[in-house]
């Protein structure tokens, strides 16, 4: 894998940045009581969505978690419609009914969040499936946490995907917690990408707060399933800054505030900016100047959601796939 271009590295900032900010605010949002709902944030974890993404057309396909909101922001998702989908607001990407767990756009290759711990996988094998039987170039990426690598539905889906070398690749973003539980706590293994052995597909373990690095074993992991190698199961090891749901709970006992403000000196942005400005790729004024224009895309975009209208009762049962009693 050659080294991404300045340009390259500047297209993965932005994204990171937008996944940072857009989080913040939602998070402030949600405190304050204008956002219904958990709200998982990705805060923390923006170098596997960017290290990822960056590779990907709006064709290629991705399935997400129910900490999906990074996913659908690197992957070119509008902040006014998703902001307004936090709010349940018509305006939203799933006209107010997905909310965050459940956020998607087909046009951008968003195959959904999802609230069902190991949901996404099956469904992105399936997208895979589709890509093989139909000759297309395209590929698929299942995003899924260290906690739903132990349900049945990963290890169906992997077998499924290894046995017709579909275009696949398994992103596990381990940040150490299936929610409150350390990993340690519900695997007998330290590396998750171990079990890629089982289905005879590689495991590949990376350093999830170093981009680059995400986006080097990303894009071989990518390249092999575009031809016809088959899947790959990455194992991207990260952490998040902010509680399982919501903001507050930072040094609740089933983490210490030394192990949070150690994970937080490695923090993703921070490092990649470093590189960036020691290479001379990026000023810390272009840096700065990009925060404020995208805090003013964010403003705009909440003040659109806030302004948008709410769906109306006899909408229910629009766009939802149910069978009427005989």
């Amino acid at each position: 894998m050659t080294q991404p271009s300045n340009e390259t590295l500047l297209d993965i900032h932005n994204r990171m940045l937008r996944i940072r900010l857009f989080e913040e605010r939602a998070g402030k949002l949600a405190e304050d009581g204008k956002i219904p709902g958990a709200l998982h944030l990705y805060a923390g974890e923006e170098a596997v969505a960017g290290g990822v993404m960056v590779h990907l057309s709006d064709q290629d396909q991705i399935t997400s978690t129910h900490r999906g909101h990074g996913h659908l922001v690197a992957k070119g998702g509008a902040f006014d419609k998703m902001y307004a989908e936090l709010f349940g607001r018509v305006t939203g990407y799933c006209k107010g009914k997905g909310g965050s767990m459940h956020i998607s756009n087909l046009d951008l290759g968003m195959l959904g969040a999802n609230g069902i711990v190991g949901a996404g996988p099956p469904i992105a094998v399936g997208a895979a499936f589709s890509n093989k039987y139909r000759k297309t170039n395209n590929v698929a990426i299942a995003f899924f946490g260290d906690g739903a690598s132990n349900e049945g539905a990963f290890h169906e889906a992997a077998n499924l995907a290894a046995v017709l070398k579909l275009p696949i690749v398994f992103v596990c973003e381990n940040n150490g917690y299936g929610e409150y539980t350390p990993q340690d706590k519900h695997q007998a293994i330290t590396d998750i990408a171990d079990r890629a052995a089982g289905y005879g597909m590689p495991g590949v373990v990376v350093d999830g707060m170093d981009v680059i690095a995400v986006y080097e074993a990303a894009g071989e992991a990518i390249a092999r399933a575009r031809n016809g190698e088959g899947p790959t199961l990455l194992e991207c090891k990260t952490y998040r800054f902010y509680d399982h749901s919501g903001v507050r709970g930072m040094g609740l006992s089933y983490r210490t505030a030394e192990e949070l403000e150690t994970w937080k000196k490695r923090d993703p942005i921070m490092q990649l900016e470093e590189q960036l400005f020691e290479q001379g790729i990026l000023t810390q004024d272009d840096a700065e100047g990009l925060r404020v224009r995208i805090g003013e895309e964010i403003e705009a975009a909440v003040e659109f959601a806030e302004t948008s209208p709410s769906p109306e009762v006899d909408t229910l049962l629009d766009d939802v796939y149910f069978v009427p009693a005989s």
